[in-house]
């Protein structure tokens, strides 16, 4: 069966907006059923690195809270703790930088909080008895919410192909370790050249894999279980991630955190993918390059596999910009992700989470 997914363009007039579309878009995936009276609702979404603009603007996140609050819920923006030092490495720095954005309550009517808690390790285990792993760890307060309205911006992503919702999902929503877990297969390694040997990342070692070694910290491979809590304590930026997994099992990986972080409240959640500003790369740099095609619209629907399949469809369906970061794949219906990541197949997140049954890759679109 063809799953819907509901399409808006950008076009709007009086009385006929922008935001008036998203309430409609909330509205065809019936919001006020799947939200009951109390209900703590988790709006995921990315505040965006310092210095990104491409994120979604603060001000259509404020009408999305506003329908959740009609339909009785109780709302809250959450993202979570990035797995690499920067603006967001953790729940001080992280909200500080979403304030800076746009992200302040007088804004956007939802209080902000960090799924994964003060250094991104509050988790949960979930069983997904995936093909590659048994079990995720997802953000405790993406486990503990209700209800899940999903919020994603559509673009290209450099290890993924594209980033939508399954990789707002399956990325945005795990723990730290669940990160390390997808892009890595080895302990951290530590930068001699900056390294003080003050200790603070032994100290932070739950495991005594850590020593300090004439001066230095030095990692036992064998003893360390991938938590990344050393990341986050090294102020020197010393403790660094070996990103060493390919692209393929990155994405399955990626799949099988984002089943972790919907299971058990399939029928209760909403995806929106704003199809707007496509950028060549994740918000999470510290820049926003030039869109690789024009901005096209909005998409929401009850199944993010079937709502990113037709968002990739929309954008390869349409032309492409030149003189930017795409190099191939300037004409309708074809490609744009490989134009830009010629080595990432893309296709294969939409498969395997087909296969891990978080939703179908059938879809009808339907023009609201």
């Amino acid at each position: 069966m063809k799953c819907p997914v509901f399409f808006t363009d950008m076009r709007a007039g009086r009385g006929h907006s922008l935001f008036d579309k998203i309430s409609t878009l909330l509205n065809k995936c019936r919001i006020k059923d799947r939200i009951s009276t109390g209900n703590l609702v988790a709006v995921k979404l990315h505040f965006g690195e310092r210095g990104n603009h491409t994120f979604i603007r603060p001000v259509f996140i404020r009408r999305i809270v506003d329908e959740i609050k009609a339909s009785g819920g109780q709302p809250f923006l959450t993202d979570s703790s990035t797995l690499y030092p920067g603006e967001r490495k953790e729940a001080v720095s992280a909200l500080t930088c979403a304030v800076e954005n746009g992200f302040a309550f007088a804004v956007v009517n939802a209080p902000l909080i960090m799924c994964d808690g003060l250094r991104g390790h509050s988790a949960v285990d979930i069983a997904i008895d995936g093909e590659i792993l048994k079990s995720v760890s997802i953000g405790r307060e993406i486990v503990e919410a209700d209800v899940m309205v999903t919020v994603s911006h559509f673009k290209c992503h450099d290890l993924t192909g594209f980033g939508g919702a399954l990789k707002n999902l399956g990325m945005g929503c795990s723990s730290r370790n669940g990160k390390l877990v997808q892009h890595s297969t080895v302990a951290p390694e530590i930068a001699e050249e900056f390294c003080t040997g003050c200790g603070a990342c032994l100290k932070s070692c739950a495991h005594d894999a850590i020593a300090i070694i004439e001066g230095k910290a030095a990692i036992d491979q064998e003893e360390c279980v991938g938590c990344g809590r050393c990341v986050t304590a090294c102020m020197q930026q010393a403790v660094n991630i070996q990103w060493n997994e390919a692209s393929e099992l990155i994405m399955k990986k990626m799949c099988e955190h984002a089943k972790g972080a919907v299971l058990g409240k399939e029928d209760k959640n909403i995806y929106l993918n704003f199809i707007t500003q496509v950028s060549p790369s994740c918000d999470c740099y510290g820049h926003a390059d030039a869109p690789i095609v024009n901005d096209i619209g909005i998409c929401a629907s009850t199944d993010p596999v079937a709502l990113d399949q037709a968002c990739a469809d929309l954008v390869n369906g349409a032309p492409g910009n030149r003189n930017t970061a795409l190099q191939t794949g300037f004409e309708p219906g074809e490609d744009k992700f490989r134009g830009v990541h010629p080595e990432i197949d893309w296709e294969i997140q939409l498969e395997y989470a087909q296969k891990l049954n978080i939703g179908t890759r059938r879809y009808i679109l339907v023009k609201v």
